[in-house]
């Protein structure tokens, strides 16, 4: 049994390790970012109030850290851990909320190396990573703020709720689960109504710029989201196999977490109580954004992909642990603690058995190098610096990211031929075939991708 005084030592030993971990390993045995990273930095590299595909948080995030540390690979991969134990910091600090004994707080957190979304699918610093650590303030501060009504807990949640919906769109299931959680406690609610709404249109206020890109741009993000959920393609019957699907997926996702939930319990006996405070707040932020998620699938028939799940699961350890709390028995905890160290270093060895043996990733695409061959042939006909980079988030992205200039990417010149001046060299990457035809300047193929320069020639 370990002692209560160790355990504050214990969870920070875990999101150290966690930290250490999986910064190394990708940074290590990853040759190129991954796909998302890459895009990120696209697209940060020409900041925008949104993107093609996305609001425009993750591409801030990155930009940030390209501006300190530059195109060295480890630093994202270490943004993208920041982002993760920012959201289990927040998750611990609110189970010490739920709990008097901080042994559930510390199952509650160590219960979500379980669940794949928080370790093997976190070295890609993507949009879901940059929803977790909002998806855990807006939590930890809307519950403070139901409870103390602080305006400082108020005005915090409206700037997180901000933040989590500029990284996702995804991220209105969480604001609607705490909009209908403050509908059905509204009696009990009347006197923090007005810093509620504060809260809201503090979000409102810092969405304006994205909302205003959004009218200026005819919402391509949304249709873009619209567009991969599948609704461009009727079926009916996509109505039924595309949420059960849904559910059966989510189900397989969770087999280590609740194999770890019954290694701990004396019996699979439960009682609920929705007139419990804590219970029925616990069961509104778990439940009510997966329901509406879920009911989204069954009524659009859209098919919601597996990833977009990320943050939905971060309080789902607090939750269970708070229902089975009095069916617990500490004295097998040591069973808990092995599979939490199986799941912990299964995860990481998975993930570094396929970097090594699978030679087909994205993350296995020469980037560096092919920007160092790109440069070199520029240099060799040119006299100007390469400052934009047109073509797909993947190629003409790794050469932003790669090439020392920095240069800056569009996916298209479309209505955008006036932000070249004579001296900005060019870079177009994409089909070779088509490149090799109209390219009015220096022609260069490197499989499976054609470059075509323009610049001031020497």
């Amino acid at each position: 049994m370990i002692l209560k005084k160790n355990i504050n030592k214990l969870f920070y030993l875990f999101i150290f390790f966690h930290l250490i971990l999986w910064t190394l390993i990708p940074s290590i045995f990853n040759l190129n970012l991954p796909l998302d990273t890459i895009e990120a930095l696209a697209w940060g590299s020409n900041l925008d109030w949104g993107f093609n595909k996305h609001p425009p948080f993750s591409a801030f995030a990155v930009e940030f850290f390209y501006q300190i540390f530059g195109n060295n690979d480890w630093s994202y991969y270490l943004l993208s851990q920041i982002f993760v134990i920012i959201s289990f910091f927040f998750v611990w600090k609110f189970s010490n909320k739920i709990f008097k004994d901080k042994i559930f707080s510390l199952l509650s957190v160590l219960i979500l190396s379980g669940i794949y979304f928080f370790n093997f699918t976190t070295p890609e610093f993507n949009v879901n990573v940059s929803q977790l650590p909002f998806w855990a303030l807006c939590v930890y501060f809307f519950y403070k703020g139901i409870n103390s009504n602080k305006k400082i807990d108020w005005v915090l949640f409206g700037v997180f709720s901000a933040l989590g919906f500029l990284s996702k769109y995804l991220f209105i299931y969480l604001l609607l689960a705490f909009f209908i959680y403050f509908l059905i406690n509204l009696k009990r609610f009347k006197k923090i109504i007005s810093n509620y709404f504060l809260s809201i249109i503090i979000s409102l206020v810092l969405l304006t710029p994205h909302f205003l890109w959004l009218f200026q741009n005819n919402f391509i993000t949304i249709f873009y989201g619209l567009d991969r959920s599948g609704l461009s393609e009727f079926n009916i019957l996509n109505h039924l196999l595309n949420p059960l699907i849904f559910l059966i997926k989510q189900m397989l996702i969770l087999i280590p977490f609740f194999t770890m939930l019954f290694v701990i319990l004396k019996k699979f006996q439960f009682k609920i109580s929705t007139k419990n405070k804590k219970t029925f707040f616990l069961i509104s932020i778990n439940l009510i954004p997966f329901l509406l998620i879920f009911a989204t699938s069954v009524i659009t028939s859209a098919n919601i992909r597996t990833m977009w799940m990320t943050p939905f699961y971060l309080f789902l350890g607090v939750m269970f642990i708070h229902i089975f709390k009095k069916n617990i028995e500490l004295e097998k905890i040591k069973k808990f603690y092995y599979l939490f160290l199986f799941f912990f270093i299964l995860s990481p060895s998975i993930y570094l058995g396929i970097s090594i043996v699978d030679e087909t990733k994205r993350t296995d695409y020469p980037g560096k190098e092919i920007s160092r061959l790109v440069q070199n042939k520029w240099n060799d006909n040119f006299v100007n610096e390469i400052k934009i980079v047109i073509g797909d988030e993947w190629s003409a992205g790794n050469l932003s990211y790669h090439l020392n200039s920095r240069p800056v990417w569009f996916n298209s010149l479309k209505d955008k031929t006036d932000l070249i001046t004579d001296d900005q060299g060019v870079i177009y990457a994409g089909n070779p075939t088509v490149l090799k035809k109209i390219c009015p300047g220096i022609f260069g193929e490197i499989k499976p991708i054609g470059y075509c320069m323009i610049g001031i020639k020497k």
